[in-house]
């Protein structure tokens, strides 16, 4: 797609892209060293990443894929968008690059995308950075339920095609700093077009549709419990909140848990800045000290 409306101060990064069956899929190719992948979500694109990326790139490789649907990606009127199916996008480009001793960045359904590689080469993947995402099974969840039959229906199909409502609406109410309108607009302008909004509108019912899947991944837990993971939790999400943080503490053996009480669902663009040396000295730490609670701004052992 045209990519003249792109702010180079903002996103000063050179477009990379990858042909899959459905389409070209878009995505970010900085720096050198350890490769981090960062997976974003709903309507999010690696435009999220942005200040991560400038910030860790002069030390890592930072690799931010768009979602087929979503960002710089080609959106196929006819693909599924199914969850899984993004999954095996992401197993394709990390082959293609031929990535190793990989750390995942995950967040929003980043996580299950993004884990879900992780579960099944867990021998590839070095390092976690989880932020306010789930890998389960919602079945029975009346906040998620609701939530998944409201935006996964009739109602929130028509609101996502004729008000394009996850960026106008939601994206708004889950950063806690006021989005300017240059900033907005990196958001808006890849969905401006209804046509083009599938990718948007199928993962709402997929919190539960995709029970069965998610349910795969949890079965699976085992494999990613002991890979040292870096916990950076928003503590003003309405979807994800401290429950799920718990559920992600209990299961990972090796975790530190960073907290931010002024940060909501969108935790790159709340805090994209302030994480970065918290990353940085996840990743260069090689041995680090785990099993510890934090809070921004820095981890207190």
């Amino acid at each position: 797609m045209d990519d003249q409306w792109i702010n180079r101060e903002e996103y000063p990064f050179a477009s990379h892209y990858i042909e899959l069956g459905p389409g070209r899929m878009h995505y970010v190719d900085e720096g050198q060293g350890k490769p981090i992948v960062m997976l974003h979500g709903n309507p999010t694109w690696s435009f999220l990443y942005r200040n991560m990326i400038k910030g860790l790139s002069g030390q890592f490789r930072c690799i931010a894929p768009d979602h087929l649907g979503f960002g710089l990606s080609d959106k196929p009127g006819d693909w599924s968008y199914l969850p899984q199916d993004h999954a095996r996008n992401l197993e394709i480009l990390i082959k293609k690059l031929n990535l190793q001793d990989i750390t995942l960045v995950v967040q929003d359904w980043g996580g299950p995308i993004g884990l879900s590689y992780a579960l099944n080469h867990p021998q590839n993947v070095r390092r976690l950075v989880i932020m306010n995402t789930w890998m389960w099974s919602a079945h029975g969840d009346v906040k998620y339920e609701t939530f998944s039959t409201l935006m996964g229906g009739l109602f929130g199909r028509f609101m996502i095609k004729r008000f394009n409502v996850f960026v106008s609406v939601l994206l708004k109410q889950a950063v806690q700093k006021k989005l300017s309108a240059d900033i907005y607009r990196h958001y808006s302008e890849p969905l401006k077009n209804p046509a083009e909004r599938k990718g948007c509108w199928v993962f709402p019912k997929q919190i539960i549709k995709a029970d069965e899947w998610l349910e795969e991944l949890w079965e699976k837990r085992a494999n990613i419990a002991d890979i040292p993971t870096l916990l950076l939790w928003g503590m003003k999400d309405f979807a994800f909140q401290e429950r799920e943080l718990r559920t992600w503490m209990q299961l990972l053996n090796h975790h530190t848990a960073v907290t931010f009480d002024d940060a909501g669902h969108f935790l790159p663009e709340d805090k994209g800045v302030e994480v970065c040396p918290l990353i940085a000295d996840f990743l260069q730490d090689a041995e680090p000290t785990f099993q510890r609670e934090a809070s921004a701004p820095a981890p207190v052992v």
